[in-house]
């Protein structure tokens, strides 16, 4: 119901932006975070966007930028400054539960590797 794009292999120091949207019966189902998984690792969260206020995880901060296109309902994540420990599968996650930090819908994945 979430499908998140944008991945790719892209070399240290570039770029990359992810989307996230919802597909099939989309009404009421938002997409409001990242998280990512790398190889051998569990699953971290890397930013959200609640209520209009961003969230990021220290280790993207000043990197990544979360935003939101409310008309698309289209979720986006601009990867900048990319550093090979950035390398992992990223989820776009939505629908959290009020209050917390359970998310209820996920998205398949998208591939990014960030080679040194």
């Amino acid at each position: 119901q979430l499908q998140a794009s944008g991945g790719g292999l892209v070399q240290a120091g570039g770029s990359l932006r992810l989307s996230c949207a919802a597909s099939g019966r989309t009404r009421n189902i938002y997409p409001v975070g990242w998280f990512r998984q790398a190889p051998g690792k569990e699953r971290e969260f890397v930013a959200s966007i609640r209520g209009g206020a961003t969230n990021y995880a220290d280790s993207v901060k000043d990197r990544f930028t979360i935003s939101r296109d409310n008309a698309k309902n289209t979720l986006y994540l601009q990867m900048s400054s990319l550093k090979p420990e950035d390398t992992a599968v990223y989820y776009c996650a939505g629908n959290p539960v009020p209050g917390t930090s359970v998310y209820t819908k996920w998205g398949q994945g998208t591939l990014v590797t960030v080679s040194s």
